[in-house]
């Protein structure tokens, strides 16, 4: 049984001893550079993705709350991917900061509450999760110490989040007085479709929606966004989402089953309201933060087009997808760090000329908005052809028409930003910015993710496999 634990229980087990590391450091206070504390935890997090390959198991812990497989190691192992991918990045920022560990100990805390939400098998551990994932994250929005921004950020982000957890909490509880159960293995048989219990299904899928960020639960997400630092945006868009879109698999078709017409409405409206506003307000926004705000809210409505199909290829097609998605926002993201750190530009109009000065980051980041477009042959043409194919399954061509007409539209909106970089006139562009060898290595990786992702089938049928 203690094998089982420390076998079963290894991601978070690694993160907690990491946490632990930096907890010690800030008490010991032995090293006073920052530059060494980030390389430290880079090792560290880097040794904690290597480990998520090595000696993995599944089955269940404490009577089936906790239970892992080889899907849920490998959605654990994309997270630490993007946890130190955005690691990287944040070197120019956090290098100068005060509270260097403070930020990677909250970092780390949310990314082992999101892995008790991937784990759960009971709605009582997902919803220890889910809050463990939250109140950090909101802590960490608020870092930059000095901008009311962030401030501001931080707290509509904390009041969105209780507003979506306590909805959420709410059809739990529902859910538990029809069935008497909270346990995921038993709620399918005993989830019939009464009243009480779809009540509980909208609740449930409405806190779902706030987390992700879906139309109209969205409003919180372009304000947050701007005002959090450029890492933790990455973070919020990447990690947090990929988390939610883990746990939202694992509960949607599994669990309410029996409630399949119902949730599938509600999804058909939710993906057409999310990719229609999502690029409608992508289209308007200046602030590049913004902007990749309201184009992570147009990908989300993807992202739930696959789930939609309710069958195994729809899983593989967002996870998939969300492969591609990290490589794709966070090599944009890498380049918005680097010169936010450095110039504290932020807004599209800013970047005009950037082609001058920065001819490798402006194709860095043209390759990755072209991938969030679906443009061949980036992976994220691929992510996209396979989430629309598996939403094809269910036999709704105006759910699909509507998001081919959609993707039509994101082009447009993703090349304004590309011409802006190459094509437009700036008598004062943004000077040469430097990058240091981890934010050069970060790029690299993302980049060479974004043009072999697509074309590596095997990822693809390795994913199928594990279903």
């Amino acid at each position: 049984m203690n094998t089982d634990f420390f076998i079963l229980m290894k991601p978070e087990l690694s993160i907690t001893f990491i946490i632990f590391i930096l907890l010690t450091l800030k008490v010991w206070d032995g090293i006073k550079e920052n530059t060494t504390l980030i390389h430290l935890t880079n090792f560290l997090l880097l040794i904690n993705f290597l480990i998520g390959f090595i000696g993995n198991s599944t089955g269940a812990l404490f009577n089936g709350m906790y239970h892992t497989t080889d899907l849920l190691s490998l959605e654990k192992n994309i997270l630490n991917f993007g946890t130190l991918i955005i690691s990287l990045q944040a070197f120019e920022w956090i290098k100068n900061h005060k509270h260097v560990i403070e930020f990677y100990i909250l970092l780390l805390t949310t990314l082992l509450g999101m892995f008790f939400m991937v784990s759960s098998g009971n709605f009582l551990m997902f919803y220890l999760g889910l809050e463990l994932a939250s109140i950090p994250l909101a802590a960490i929005v608020n870092f930059d110490l000095e901008k009311i921004k962030s401030s501001e950020a931080a707290v509509k982000m904390i009041l969105s989040s209780a507003f979506a957890s306590c909805m959420m909490l709410f059809g739990i509880s529902m859910l538990y007085g029809t069935t008497g159960t909270l346990n995921f293995a038993e709620l399918p048989q005993l989830i019939t479709g009464g009243s009480l219990q779809i009540m509980s299904l909208i609740f449930v899928f409405t806190g779902f929606a706030f987390k992700l960020s879906a139309v109209p639960f969205h409003l919180w997400t372009a304000d947050v966004y701007e005002g959090a630092p450029v890492p933790v945006t990455a973070y919020l868009s990447v990690i947090s989402k990929a988390a939610m879109v883990f746990v939202f698999i694992s509960i949607l078709n599994p669990l309410f089953v029996n409630a399949q017409n119902v949730w599938y409405n509600m999804l058909f409206l939710t993906i057409v309201l999310t990719i229609t506003i999502g690029n409608l307000f992508a289209i308007r926004q200046n602030n590049i933060k913004r902007f990749l705000a309201f184009s992570s809210i147009s990908q989300v409505g993807f992202i739930l087009l696959g789930i939609s199909s309710g069958t195994h290829m729809g899983v593989t097609a967002s996870i998939y997808f969300l492969i591609v998605y990290v490589f794709s926002n966070l090599g944009a993201f890498g380049v918005i760090a680097l010169v936010s750190a450095q110039t504290e530009k932020e807004n599209i109009s800013d970047y005009k000329a950037f082609y001058k000065n920065n001819k490798t980051l402006s194709w860095i980041i043209t390759i990755a908005l072209f991938s969030l477009a679906g443009i061949p042959p980036t992976a994220g043409f691929f992510g996209k052809m396979f989430l629309v194919t598996a939403g094809a399954s269910k036999g709704n061509y105006v759910l699909i028409i509507i998001a081919v007409l959609n993707m039509v539209v994101s082009l447009y909106y993703y090349l304004r930003v590309v011409k802006a970089i190459f094509v437009d006139e700036n008598n004062e562009p943004i000077e040469k910015v430097e990058g240091n060898i981890f934010t050069k290595a970060s790029l690299i990786i993302c980049m060479a993710g974004i043009i072999l992702t697509g074309f590596a089938s095997v990822l693809y049928d390795y994913i199928n496999s594990l279903m």
